[in-house]
């Protein structure tokens, strides 16, 4: 299929999206639309986040809906509310020219009621979140017997929000006999567990290699030490004068942290979590979407479901612990066949999690130089003297009216002289910031313990992976609660309820007092010097 003309498609769809400017499909769009229209077997698709999901399904199946019946036909779910109304707006495009069919959104957040009321006019199509579906099944609010086409948006993501339940207890109240559509930007354990236990012969679609991530993207990381994260990112944004992008922050009060630290610093930042009301991160969404902010930080959960084609940068201030998790995030960028950078900054005993991405992922990272001062004020120089030159004055604009008393103002200064000033009033602070800004890059990464002088101390932390702790979690907490010191970490050994952990043995008792009087995830931290590990020696045959 290379145009939409020859999908099959009936009239009034192609009217509709033809005066959206789409001529044609994208590779997703090509394989599934044949698939849907004919109403064939239940069917798994893979692709990125932008490459045109919502078409893929909503174009075929908006037409075969039979508008006469007052009844849901078509049950889309998806995670997150700002997703749900992103595909009720594409919908509702698509379905221009059907003037009788009926899609509703419905959501948590918001007065159930209202939903209840759209519900009982009539909906043809139901786009929803599953704990506000659940919520409406319950109170007998909506009838799915009749449901055709049921339609997991982003599968991944609500299995990881920790929507199973939810999913098996909705699609129980469908029919046996409809079409299950299930979209998803990677194929994880419990999705393969899903296909096989509610779809049936599922064909599986792929666009591109599973698990990788975007064509459009390139992967870029600076090494610096763990407590100069912050200042590396600051410069990484003042070096992007036109950056647009997305944070990423490993809890809720990292971003926190992170985004009020940026806005206190002059940034045009803000911040999505959960402690803002739905009213809160609707305002900052809208003026994030409205380029009224050049940064947004989040956490994974909070970023959820959002929806922007041009975010020119993903930041991955923490790299996550799932490699998925990273795919997913940089395909946020690059979208719409525009360019977008993923970039990481790193400490240097992360470099072995870089190359596991690089793996897996298939795509290779670009080793970036942390900007200096001198590539920083040059970039922001260039950047304001171009916006200088762009700018359009109105016949009537009154600074015009004001000109022959700046010309007479500025009368005894020579050209050359007016410049200098006029770049110093400007940039003056800027350039007082960076001076003498020290190198922030680690040009080597970390040596093992083997090849170190370092005389380690091992210890006993009653964290494991039943706290669901990470390594970097460790070493964030070391690295939070010893200020000023650069305290080397030897090998983290993570097991189910407790884990032993290296540290610099000029540290030892340092770290344990500091690290004993912290929580993690709700648990109070205990550390005590543990039995060296004995070496493994093989034994000599005699």
């Amino acid at each position: 299929m290379q145009t939409f003309k020859e999908s099959g498609l009936p009239e009034e769809v192609l009217k509709a999206i033809g005066e959206l400017g789409y001529e044609t499909p994208t590779p997703i769009q090509s394989k599934t639309i044949p698939e849907i229209l004919n109403y064939g077997n239940d069917l798994i698709a893979l692709a990125q986040t932008g490459t045109g999901k919502t078409g893929a399904f909503g174009l075929p199946v908006i037409p075969q809906v039979v508008t006469e019946e007052k009844r849901v036909q078509a049950l889309i779910l998806c995670p997150t509310r700002e997703l749900c109304l992103q595909i009720t707006k594409d919908l509702n495009n698509y379905a221009k020219y059907y003037k009788d069919l009926f899609i509703t959104p419905v959501y948590g957040g918001t007065e159930i009621r209202t939903q209840i009321r759209a519900l009982k006019k009539g909906s043809h199509i139901v786009v929803g979140t599953p704990g506000r579906m659940n919520d409406l099944i319950n109170r007998k609010a909506i009838e799915l017997g009749d449901v055709r086409w049921l339609i997991l948006d982003e599968a991944d993501e609500m299995l990881n929000m920790g929507f199973k339940d939810d999913l098996e207890s909705i699609m129980a109240q469908t029919p046996e006999w409809r079409q299950t559509l299930l979209f998803s930007a990677t194929m994880p354990p419990d999705i393969a567990r899903m296909s096989k236990k509610y779809m049936q012969e599922p064909v599986e679609i792929s666009v591109g290699t599973k698990n990788s991530g975007s064509s459009n993207v390139e992967h870029h990381y600076y090494m610096v030490h763990a407590s100069d994260r912050y200042k590396a990112l600051k410069r990484i944004v003042d070096v992007t004068p036109d950056v647009y992008g997305i944070v990423f922050c490993r809890t809720r009060q990292e971003t926190k942290d992170i985004a009020d630290s940026l806005m206190a610093d002059g940034y045009n930042a803000d911040a999505i979590h959960g402690d803002l009301s739905q009213a809160q991160r609707d305002l900052v969404m809208h003026r994030f979407r409205k380029k009224h902010l050049q940064l947004l930080v989040a956490t994974d959960v909070a970023a959820r479901g959002i929806d922007v084609n041009d975010l020119t940068h993903v930041i991955n201030y923490n790299l996550p612990d799932d490699i998925e998790v990273y795919i997913h995030r940089s395909g946020r960028t690059g979208r719409a066949g525009k360019k977008g950078v993923s970039v990481a900054i790193i400490h240097a005993r992360e470099m072995h999690r870089i190359k596991a991405i690089e793996k897996i992922a298939k795509k290779t990272f670009e080793r970036k130089w942390v900007p200096k001062s001198e590539e920083i004020c040059e970039k922001q120089l260039f950047h304001f003297l171009e916006r200088v030159g762009n700018t359009e004055l109105e016949e009537d604009s009154p600074v015009k009216t004001l000109m022959p008393a700046v010309y007479e103002k500025l009368a005894t200064m020579e050209r050359e002289q007016l410049i200098t000033q006029f770049v110093a009033a400007e940039f003056n602070r800027f350039m007082e910031y960076y001076k003498d800004a020290p190198d922030l890059n680690v040009y080597k990464e970390a040596k093992s313990r083997r090849n170190s002088n370092v005389a380690f101390s091992r210890l006993f932390v009653n964290l494991g992976k039943t706290d669901k702790i990470t390594s970097g979690d460790i070493i964030g907490l070391i690295n939070s609660k010893i200020k000023g010191t650069t305290v080397k970490v030897g090998k983290i050994e993570l097991l189910r309820n407790f884990s032993f952990i290296e540290v610099d043995k000029e540290y030892e008792q340092e770290v344990i007092k500091k690290l004993s009087s912290a929580k993690v995830k709700g648990k109070k931290v205990s550390l005590e010097v543990a039995t060296p590990k004995p070496s493994k020696r093989r034994n000599k045959r005699r």
